[in-house]
């Protein structure tokens, strides 16, 4: 019986096939849109990912994400490694500054201090030179997605290639020479603006002059401490916001998720995927039962039973939906593939096959629901009818 199942379902290539490209369509709408999303989102917190070695972030209460910088006075810093249990402490400065390129251009560049002696809170990895090297004076690192393209200089001849920033090119920041002693590889800010590291105090020299300059104090517990206890105590000692790296990125992404309209927007996008899909393939598969009422009938006056037929219509949309999750799915990795070296922001984890697929069972679900109603309504007499 399940053989003649597919056989119904294959024979009719138009259908069979139009109710696979309404399952596709949904399952790539379904995790393409959600994995820019998820993309978008880890971007947000990038920064804080990037820096691997501290575990807390001591910060001003009022702070509302990582871009969010309210500065604080730098005897914030002496109160915070006062606290007991934190093993070290090290200020960061980060602000919005802009590069004067060497053709005049102006570009806008997140500006990372750190600590002089220990230079905490650098790049994840270096592609180029040595972060010890920024000790070196005027020197700054860059990121090289930065430097490959928004720090990059306009073609020298009309179509030539755009001349990327090598190390040993000055910029001008602030009107203070910065000279590139190294690139780093950095995750793409949600801005996709060009990452500078420098020291600390020069850092405040590049930067306009404030009575507060420090962005953040990142610190360590000691490793016989509670990290949730330091951070606590920090807190109430200080009147200062003290966060764990997954906490502060818990911070972002809520503010991210409430203030902003990229939750709606990929939203309806994914609603309307799964509407659409959901449409084609019940519209499909409804006319493809209807069109094989006789059959259907033939085998309930042969004596085939409701709870065969319904598995039999059960194991047709299980086969369309497997067929197109996977080319979903599959289009959507291909996607991925072709725009990994591109600005777009794109993560595909593994719970999106989950979420896509939840979508395309329930598709797959409401579709054979409206044909089993119609199939268990069947007289058998029916095909007898001219």
């Amino acid at each position: 019986m399940y053989r003649i199942a597919l056989k119904m379902l294959m024979g009719d290539r138009g259908k069979y096939l139009g109710i696979i490209m309404g399952l596709t369509f949904a399952s790539l709408i379904m995790t393409q849109q959600p994995a820019i999303f998820v993309g978008l989102i880890m971007r947000s917190y990038s920064f804080i990912t990037d820096l691997g070695l501290p575990d807390i972030w001591v910060m001003d209460p009022e702070v509302q994400w990582v871009d969010d910088i309210k500065p604080l006075q730098d005897t914030e810093l002496y109160r915070v490694r006062g606290v007991a249990g934190v093993a070290w402490a090290m200020p960061l400065y980060k602000g919005l500054l802009k590069a004067r390129l060497p053709n005049g251009m102006f570009q806008t560049c997140i500006v990372v201090g750190l600590d002089d002696a220990t230079l905490v809170g650098g790049p994840p990895r270096m592609v180029e030179g040595r972060l010890a090297d920024l000790r070196r004076a005027d020197a700054v690192i860059i990121d090289i997605d930065g430097a490959r393209e928004k720090l990059s200089q306009p073609p020298a001849v009309p179509g030539g290639k755009r001349v990327e920033l090598k190390v040993g090119d000055t910029l001008e920041l602030n009107d203070h020479r910065a000279v590139v002693v190294g690139f780093s590889k950095n995750t793409r800010t949600i801005l996709s603006q060009p990452v500078l590291y420098t020291t600390y105090s020069r850092a405040k020299q590049f930067a306009p002059r404030e009575r507060k300059m420090l962005s953040f104090i990142l610190a360590k517990a000691a490793s016989d401490e509670s990290l949730a206890a330091v951070t606590r105590r920090i807190g109430a000692t200080t009147g200062l916001a003290a966060y764990s790296r997954e906490e502060f990125m818990g911070v972002t992404f809520r503010y991210f998720l409430k203030n902003t309209g990229i939750p709606i927007n990929f939203g309806v996008s994914v609603m309307l995927g799964f509407i659409v899909g959901a449409a084609i393939a019940g519209q499909t598969f409804y006319s493809f039962t209807r069109e094989n009422l006789r059959q259907f009938g033939v085998l309930k006056a042969m004596g085939t039973s409701n709870w065969m037929l319904l598995r039999m219509i059960l194991l047709q949309a299980t086969l369309v939906g497997m067929i197109g999750y996977g080319l979903g799915v599959g289009l959507t990795s291909l996607f991925g593939w072709a725009m990994r070296n591109t600005i777009l922001a794109f993560k595909f984890p593994w719970y999106l096959l989950l979420f896509s697929g939840i979508g395309v069972t329930l598709i797959c679900a409401f579709a054979a629901l409206i044909s089993i109603r119609r199939v268990i309504r069947l007289e058998p007499a029916v095909v007898f009818k001219s």
